[in-house]
């Protein structure tokens, strides 16, 4: 009996024993922590950033919460509506490649119209082809009509929906004008595959000579310097357009930015230079201001950007002391850059419609301390003046003779019946053009030029105002 008992005590305190120490097991577990929200750190970035360079610093929001998406955490911050320009992009490397003219594209931009006013579809008018492009490849034109993307008809319900398929293999249905039979006719389907395309900003130059007057025109669509980081070809293919123009002895200029949205300070200082009458590097071409805090620092105090010294310069020879700027609504930021800065060295006439309005400049940021974090940022951080620190155009520069690119079929860029060049060729020779043409009455509703994201950007690329910047914002991080 003893012996049973003792087996069973045993048993017993076996039992509890291994309870306890599955309990203690248990309550030592290790705890498995969930992993930070990875936004965490990036709108700690972001915030970071703005803090030292937004240049609405004072009127700055209060941000969502710091888990929010880092899009709707840095819109949270902007000043709406007074900022129409500040974005964030999910990578940064694709913001400066397409700062730079390379982007994933077929090689065309359009403009959208409504077709009728009796109904809502929405065709789209070829604004011009990007030379060795998939669309040059297939023989599109300036003034094709697309009616059909992907075999959708595009209406103002769906357009935006329809366009953000064009970066991918797609197909276009479209007609165009025979002058043979005085009518647009339907052409074949063709089919586009994008590609990794670097476009050259210089479209086109040529000179005319018409009643005794040698003009020059120069058709520039961005500023951009090079194609990649530290490359000049652009600019410099630029000086060489305007060293033919000065050897063929031109006394007109016409500066074509219809479709210019904008791009790098540095470039709009080179074109610049090669048009304003006896500037050099003592010149003043623009000033530049930011927020009150960036203001405290002397390096940012005064800072003003002068003309180059340039060989090709035409200003001298130049008729009446003008040159004649073709724009449009889309014109924009380095662009009107150019336009306020030549104003107080000579007469700057413009045809076309009011540019956009944008007297404001960015740097891109990128977030060099987190690896995860690849987005980029293009928050508004100064404001522009010319010499005599004009900045009032955030209205736009309205035209001194209005031309709407809307009011006629397209013809070639450089056709000299095409409605803006011939509308400044009227003026200097005074002549009026013999052209037939036929007026038409559209509403535009957007374009493909307002989805880039050099479109309404002024880039400040000088190393000497970039740095100090970017030295207190890492400073400020490191801080914290």
């Amino acid at each position: 009996m003893k012996s049973k008992l003792l087996l069973k005590l045993l048993f017993v305190a076996l039992v509890a024993l291994g309870t306890s120490s599955c309990k203690n097991e248990e309550e030592t577990a290790p705890v498995i922590e969930e992993p930070e929200n990875p936004n965490i750190a990036i709108n700690g970035w972001i915030k970071a950033v703005m803090d030292e360079v937004y240049l609405w610093l004072a009127e700055m929001r209060t941000p969502v919460a710091n888990t929010s998406t880092p899009e709707d955490y840095f819109e949270s911050l902007l000043n709406r509506p007074t900022d129409r320009f500040s974005a964030i992009y999910p990578d940064y490397q694709e913001l400066i490649n397409s700062l730079g003219g390379v982007s994933l594209e077929a090689g065309y931009e359009f403009t959208l119209y409504r077709e009728s006013s009796s109904n809502d579809n929405v065709i789209a008018e070829i604004s011009y082809i990007k030379k060795n492009s998939p669309a040059a490849n297939v023989g599109l034109r300036r003034g094709d009509i697309i009616t059909r993307i992907n075999g959708t008809q595009m209406t103002l319900d769906n357009f935006r929906v329809v366009l953000g398929t064009i970066d991918q293999p797609h197909s276009l249905n479209f007609i165009r004008f025979s002058d043979s039979e005085g009518a647009f006719v339907p052409q074949a389907e063709v089919s586009l595959v994008p590609v990794q395309l670097a476009e050259n900003p210089n479209f086109l130059d040529t000179i005319y000579t018409l009643n005794d007057k040698k003009i020059g025109y120069v058709v520039y669509h961005f500023f951009a310097p090079g194609p990649g980081t530290g490359s000049t070809q652009y600019d410099n293919q630029m000086d060489e357009i305007f060293a033919k123009f000065k050897g063929e002895g031109i006394n007109h200029l016409i500066v074509d930015f219809r479709y210019n949205g904008g791009g790098f300070v540095s470039s709009a200082v080179n074109l610049a230079s090669l048009i304003a009458p006896g500037v050099t590097d003592k010149d003043v071409f623009s000033k530049t201001k930011y927020n009150s805090f960036l203001m405290q620092f002397d390096e940012l105090k005064n800072v003003q950007t002068t003309f180059r010294n340039k060989a090709q310069n035409l200003g001298p020879i130049l008729e009446n002391n003008r040159v004649y700027i073709l724009t449009s609504r889309r014109t924009a930021s380095a662009s009107e850059l150019i336009i306020n800065g030549l104003r107080p060295y000579m007469d700057v006439f413009l045809i076309g419609e009011t540019t956009t309005g944008k007297n404001v400049g960015s740097i891109p940021f990128e977030d060099e301390d987190n690896p995860e974090n690849n987005y980029g940022m293009l928050p508004i951080v100064s404001r522009s003046f010319n010499s005599l620190d004009q900045s009032d155009y955030i209205n736009g520069f309205n035209a001194n003779v209005e031309a709407l690119e809307s009011s006629e079929r397209l013809r070639p860029l450089g056709d000299v019946n095409e409605l803006l060049l011939r509308t400044a060729i009227e003026r200097i020779t005074g002549a009026a053009s013999s052209a037939r043409v036929q007026k038409l009455d559209r509403l535009d509703v957007g374009s493909t030029l307002e989805r880039k994201v050099r479109y309404g950007n002024l880039i400040e690329d000088d190393p000497k105002i970039q740095k100090p910047i970017r030295d207190l914002i890492q400073s400020r991080i490191s801080e914290n």
